[in-house]
């Protein structure tokens, strides 16, 4: 699974395969910055046109693209060893919160290992934010990522291809850690922008191999200005197998912290992309298998988040979707739940000019709703507008449902009179 987390120079142009985002691609660090000032235009543009504004941002705009593909790598290096660990105390293909490993048994694994002698590792499970139950789980585990990073002596795990030990930031040298505090200071320029504007900021989802250094920094970020109120949204691609389990994990690790979990559901924009990279680098393709499957993807994470809020009340959501069954779903379950529309924890998003036969309704019931507005040359606009006919098989009988409905507003104006009230 980790050649999906590594470069490849047939992908170096990220544009193949893919018409339903934009994409950026690094110069230098001054591009980076010439992007955050576009983004912090962007947010003062959000405040001024409407109250509880949405601004959307993308992370390799602001960072060099190899170096999030480094630190994916070493994410998912680091969790895969914990699922090792899990296997060999016969946990295997559990879910993620319920696996959980007993620490006197880690301790003695890691000794044998090599990794570190009992003495060291006593001293890694006894820190504040460790379980006290005696066991530990992905949380706990991503935690002492956080303080081991910062040790001098290097952190050695098993090697996934030969099983000898090796250091786990072999490839994350002084460069990339200069790349984590500048984008880290980026996203720190525009969360408070933000806030000071009333602005709540969404962090795209991108490439596979990028995403889980986006949702870490994303998380990192969301730590720190997501205290009081959502400000922060993270983005969760639904047609990935892996959804629920990051939904999951990222919600549970905002309960134990307590800060506010902002999301945004999509479906995902990068399918064609994914399968080919997946085909011809020889990993598990990571798109689910089929389109049923993306939606129940997204109704299993939506639920799970429109159940939070009930209980908790420090979750929102904004269901962007231009699928009528998934915002008819959401309709329903809210009603169930009692989570009212003035509430504002749930908000529904589409692309400006597609779908207004949802948009407009629920606008006028009262929902909150919002246009996404694509702006940029028109070259690279025009080729994200349509990603609705390449990623959704469904979107050409929409279309053709939603010219009928124009005509029938158009004919039902001129026989009353009123054709342009």
């Amino acid at each position: 699974r980790e050649k999906q987390y590594r470069a490849q120079q047939g992908f170096g142009d990220r544009h193949g395969g893919v018409t339903g985002a934009h994409t950026y691609f690094y110069a230098d660090e001054a591009k980076c910055d010439q992007h955050m000032e576009t983004f912090l235009r962007c947010i003062d543009a959000s405040s001024g046109s409407s109250e509880d504004g949405f601004s959307a941002i993308k992370l390799t705009a602001l960072a060099r693209p190899q170096f999030l593909v480094r630190f994916s790598e070493v994410l998912v290096k680091w969790r895969r060893f914990f699922h090792q660990m899990a296997a060999e105390q016969g946990q295997a293909g559990q879910a993620v919160l319920d696996t959980k490993l007993e620490v006197e048994k880690l301790q003695e694994a890691l000794a044998n290992l090599g990794v570190a002698s009992k003495a060291e590792s006593q001293q890694w499970f006894t820190g504040e934010n460790m379980s006290t139950s005696g066991t530990v789980d992905l949380l706990d585990w991503n935690s002492l990522f956080d303080s081991r990073t910062k040790l001098s002596r290097p952190l050695l795990i098993p090697s996934s291809m030969t099983g000898q030990l090796e250091p786990l930031l072999s490839r994350f040298g002084e460069e990339e850690e200069l790349q984590m505090e500048r984008v880290l200071q980026r996203l720190d320029v525009l969360a408070k922008r933000a806030m000071e504007k009333g602005v709540r900021l969404m962090v795209d989802a991108e490439q596979s191999y990028f995403q889980p250094a986006i949702s870490r920094l994303t998380v990192e970020t969301q730590r720190r200005f997501n205290r009081g109120q959502p400000v922060i949204y993270n983005t969760y691609q639904c047609y990935l197998k892996e959804a629920f389990n990051n939904v999951t994990g990222d919600m549970e690790l905002s309960r134990r912290e307590g800060w506010h979990f902002g999301t945004k559901l999509v479906c995902g924009a990068y399918m064609e992309q994914e399968r080919e990279r997946a085909a011809q680098m020889g990993y598990e393709d990571p798109i689910n298998p089929t389109y049923e499957k993306t939606n129940e993807m997204y109704h299993r994470c939506l639920d799970y988040v429109l159940e939070e809020i009930t209980r908790s009340r420090k979750a929102s959501v904004m269901v962007a979707s231009h699928n009528e069954d998934t915002v008819k779903f959401t309709l329903r379950r809210m009603m169930e739940l009692g989570i009212h529309p003035s509430d504002k924890k749930v908000c529904f998003g589409q692309l400006l000019g597609m779908c207004d036969q949802i948009t407009f309704p629920l606008g006028q019931a009262g929902f909150p709703v919002y246009k996404y507005v694509p702006y940029g040359p028109v070259n690279e606009v025009l080729p994200y507008l349509s990603r609705r006919a390449q990623e959704n098989r469904g979107f050409m009988q929409r279309a053709n449902r939603e010219r009928d409905l124009l005509w029938k507003e158009v004919k039902r104006r001129l026989l009353a009179g009123n054709l342009f009230s």
